[in-house]
């Protein structure tokens, strides 16, 4: 179905010693396959970044789409192969299928290439919190009750994301920086905040009732943390809209990263950082 991958001799455009470091990263929703993936901006991540462990939490794939229209141009292709080099590198890479990419569930308690396959996972950070990893659409109540209608959101979804792609072209050639017509949408309008709300309240209920701290998810294409009567809710966004990642440090605190916001900083030091002639005048001086 997809290209042949060849990992081997892949350099990576970032020394592993200008690379951050972190014991565990999560990513999920990066939906390949479809014109809304930042797949560029997922292999900057990736290039800058290194970890211990890697959990795929989901919707990495875009099966749905797929199979409507193929799509596959060479920056997704880039993207697995990344992944595929990590896990040669000695990463243990956890793969969690979604809705989105389900047809993957079959191969659940399987290895391909270094990737586990996992229907959900356990993980406990360096300071002894235990956290259900899932993606969460079991808990979507759309998902659950009326599959058409996530299937018609899935359309109109799309159809958002092609104009959030062409807002963000006029906006590159503005010398802009990034930016999500959807998130900005979602944090507006009234009921998707509720449903998001009740989601977040729905999976950290769930995540009680198993004993553990914290949940790590993703599906709403919402990077947040709550705490929720106790337990750790802990999203960790998309790939789509708002280009985020969850990370825990080596001494298991956890962060997210807003992947846009530190390739605009990066960018805008760059910009400012003084050239060769202002370093010259500035040592005459």
């Amino acid at each position: 179905m997809f290209p042949a991958l060849n990992i081997d001799g892949v350099p990576d455009p970032v020394e592993p010693g200008d690379r951050r470091r972190y014991r565990t990263i999560w990513i999920s929703d990066v939906h390949l396959g479809t014109r809304g993936c930042n797949a560029a901006m997922l292999l900057d991540f990736l290039d800058r970044t290194d970890s211990d462990t890697l959990y795929l939490v989901g919707d990495i794939i875009d099966g749905w789409r797929l199979k409507k229209r193929f799509f596959w141009p060479a920056a997704h292709n880039e993207v697995v192969r990344r992944i595929l080099a990590r896990a040669r590198r000695g990463t243990r890479v956890v793969y969690i299928p979604g809705n989105h990419d389900e047809m993957f569930r079959q191969f659940t308690g399987m290895s391909f290439g270094g990737v586990d396959i996992r229907r959900a996972a356990f993980h406990t950070t360096a300071d002894g919190r235990r956290l259900l990893v899932t993606h969460g659409d079991e808990f979507d109540a759309v998902m659950l009750a009326h599959r058409w209608l996530a299937f018609v959101g899935d359309t109109l979804y799309g159809l958002t994301m092609e104009l959030n792609r062409w807002t963000n072209a006029v906006r590159r050639r503005l010398g802009m920086p990034y930016w999500s017509l959807s998130k900005m949408a979602k944090h507006k309008v009234k009921n998707a905040v509720e449903f998001i709300s009740r989601y977040e309240e729905v999976v950290a209920r769930a995540a009680r009732d198993r004993g553990v701290d914290g949940v790590v998810c993703g599906h709403i294409h919402t990077a947040e943390f709550r705490t929720i009567d106790g337990v750790e809710y802990w999203n960790d966004g998309d790939w789509v809209e708002g280009c985020n990642a969850l990370v825990e440090h080596a001494d298991g605190r956890m962060e997210i990263l807003h992947w846009a916001d530190e390739m605009a900083a990066r960018a805008g030091a760059q910009d400012s950082a003084p050239g060769p002639a202002t370093i010259t005048r500035l040592r005459a001086a």
